[in-house]
């Protein structure tokens, strides 16, 4: 498999960007919501303590990712009889990924920064977690986090239509050397 991407299926680099921020993202959501629901403060910076580098980890990535997209590679064609409407959707899924990931990251940074939670977050003896629901960043951060849900469940919700009901190997061009043999079986 080649590092960029051809026509008909993507690179090395996407898929693992891919494939990677897909994991990141999950583990973000779990420790947030776990964060959000947690009423023990020791546990709350706990999942804090993962959920901020993991987040910058994320940012990384996302930015990586759009660069590589605009400057180096380029995209696959659309999958063969895959109607217009939605070619269109896939597309705005994508970017509403790209908007919510970086409004995600802006909102948490907002609220580090106006509650000064950090010291509290990594550990600094006798620093109080605040109420971050005190601080205007947490209302988007947490919309963000219910949009970022949605549009998960969208996005492998038409993955798996593509691989189950379409059968057009849609999801094996996002897979190293295309390798989905079982799936495709089942």
């Amino acid at each position: 498999m080649k590092l960029k991407s051809n026509p008909e299926r993507y690179g090395t680099v996407a898929v693992s960007i891919h494939w990677l921020s897909a994991i990141l993202i999950l583990a973000l959501l779990g420790s947030g919501f776990r964060a959000v629901n947690s009423m023990d403060a020791a546990a709350k910076a706990g999942f804090l303590r993962f959920h901020i580098p993991v987040a910058i980890i994320v940012l990384i990535l996302t930015a990586f990712r759009i660069v590589w997209w605009w400057r180096f590679d380029q995209k696959p064609l659309p999958v063969e009889g895959a109607p217009r409407w939605q070619e269109r959707i896939a597309r705005w899924v994508h970017v509403a990924f790209y908007v919510a990931i970086l409004a995600m990251v802006a909102s948490g940074i907002g609220m580090i920064f106006l509650s000064g939670a950090a010291p509290a977050v990594f550990g600094a003896p006798g620093a109080v977690l605040p109420n971050f629901t005190d601080y205007p960043p947490r209302a988007p951060h947490g919309l963000g986090a219910f949009l970022l849900v949605g549009l998960l469940v969208v996005h492998a919700g038409a993955a798996l239509y593509h691989q189950f009901i379409r059968r057009d190997g849609l999801l094996r061009r996002m897979w190293y050397g295309g390798r989905l043999d079982r799936l495709e079986t089942s």
